[in-house]
């Protein structure tokens, strides 16, 4: 991935909305002829393989990388095995080039990011007084005497134009598919 590829988060607390923004960004701006890449932290323990599976064999075996691949898509798994958790800018540097890279999680890093908030989150603590990198509130309720855009959170349309812009990237229409 090229270092002027732009990086457009997503934060916010645990059932925040963030998941489910993502997925809607990442439909609205391919749409609209971008290509687009993600990065998902998680904070406890995932799998994306499954026991009784040949690759899965091969991890329990003490494989460093695994690689799945057939002719619809390929997965790299790579096991830590006692080292340090990758920082973002090293995961983001195994990208393959695209237009846009949004991020979900990745609460501590510096990347321009949009806060999520929804009633029944883990909390409902703002986020942005303590972070100047989010530069924009997504919400299912009205916030009042915010002094950062907000959007509401289903409005995908705005809040894409507003990634984009802030990306440094051309506005487009779902209609103006052209390629990038």
């Amino acid at each position: 991935m090229s270092e002027q590829t732009p990086v457009f988060g997503v934060t916010g607390w645990k059932n925040s909305g963030k998941t489910t923004l993502v997925s809607r960004l990442v439909a609205e701006i391919t749409a609209r002829g971008y290509s687009v890449s993600t990065v998902k932290h998680a904070h406890h323990n995932f799998d994306i393989d499954q026991k009784g599976r040949d690759s899965y064999a091969h991890r329990e075996a003490g494989a460093h990388e695994v690689a799945l691949v057939s002719g619809r898509r390929w997965a790299l798994m790579h096991e830590l095995r006692g080292e340090e958790e990758p920082s973002l800018a090293d995961v983001l540097a195994k990208l393959s080039p695209c237009d846009l890279v949004i991020v979900e999680g990745y609460k501590r890093e510096t990347h321009p990011k949009i806060e999520a908030r929804r009633v029944g989150s883990k909390s409902d603590q703002p986020l942005a007084p303590d972070d100047p990198h989010i530069v924009a509130l997504a919400s299912d309720t009205s916030l009042i005497g915010e002094a950062l855009p907000v959007f509401d959170i289903d409005n995908i349309k705005d809040i894409a134009d507003f990634a984009l812009r802030h990306s440094g990237l051309p506005i487009r229409k779902t209609s103006d598919r052209a390629v990038s």
